[in-house]
């Protein structure tokens, strides 16, 4: 009898441990019998179901805000002038513009266009396009590229193309302003004159914009192009505009172009300037 007693204290004793190492509190009472209580109940409430990131950008809930978007803003402007009775002219023009912001990226597209005649004579003929790309390194300053093209008969130039990297900064970027310089070098081919030139250029260029409300703007810009090893060789572009909304997608724009170059072909005057307007249809 006092063997089976032994053997049960020594069972009683045993289980008590291992009940302590895997849970607590236990109550454990050890007589004749060995009695072995386990709580620790675990209860489980506010279940959480995680939705996967896709599901919630592709179908965004009332309290969630939908990604910003960056949309191209586009135009075309027309014009044409014509003129009958003692004097026969016609001139039309004609141009498309692209552009696209984003926080870290600009980019910006346009292709233009004239031609015009009097008297059965070309006196306008002229194109040119432009495309240029800025990244943004801070909310003011910024790198870019650029490449234009342009090709002029009447003053004997059959291509000029430039293309090149630079620096810019906003010297004003309010709501309603803008005022961007930047300087930067290139590279500049062209037929002119029944020559080829190739050569490197430097550039300084800035940028004006201003809004006087939801209905009216104003814009300004210049560029001057020198050769690098000849400062006297030299291009200068620049342009100024005003546009006013008649609906909310239909304009009038009026445009003063000006094209100088210090070296042009032989018998061609250095400057070149015409003035267009037209409607303008935004999409």
């Amino acid at each position: 009898m006092k063997n089976s007693q032994r053997l049960l204290y020594a069972l009683g004793i045993l289980a008590a441990f291992s009940v302590t190492a895997t849970a607590q509190p236990h109550v454990v009472t050890v007589t004749n019998w060995v009695t072995v209580v386990v709580t620790n109940v675990v209860t489980v409430t506010n279940v959480v179901v995680c939705t996967p990131p896709s599901v919630l950008a592709a179908k965004p809930g009332p309290g969630l805000n939908a990604p910003a978007r960056y949309p191209w803003k586009s135009s075309v402007s027309c014009g044409l002038t014509l003129a009958r009775g003692n004097s026969h002219m016609l001139l039309y023009s004609g141009d498309i513009e692209t552009s696209k912001k984003t926080p870290d990226n600009e980019f910006a597209l346009g292709a233009s266009g004239a031609y015009g005649s009097q008297d059965s004579v070309d006196n306008v003929n002229n194109y040119k396009a432009s495309s240029q790309w800025n990244h943004l390194f801070t909310e003011r300053f910024y790198a870019y590229a650029r490449a234009d093209a342009m090709r002029d008969v009447i003053a004997d130039l059959d291509y000029r193309f430039n293309v090149g990297p630079g620096v810019g900064y906003y010297l004003i970027k309010a709501t309603n302003t803008t005022l961007a310089c930047e300087t930067g070098s290139g590279y500049q081919d062209e037929h002119l004159g029944g020559e080829y030139n190739s050569l490197g250029t430097l550039r300084a260029a800035e940028n004006l914009e201003h809004k006087f409300n939801d209905f009216a703007r104003l814009w300004e810009k210049t560029e001057i192009l020198p050769q690098m090893d000849q400062f006297q060789n030299y291009l200068v572009n620049a342009e100024i505009g005003i546009e006013a909304s008649i609906t909310k997608s239909i304009s009038l724009k009026t445009c003063l172009d000006d094209n100088y170059q210090s070296q042009p072909a032989a018998e061609h005057y250095r400057n070149d300037v015409k003035l267009v307007s037209g409607i303008s249809y935004k999409f």
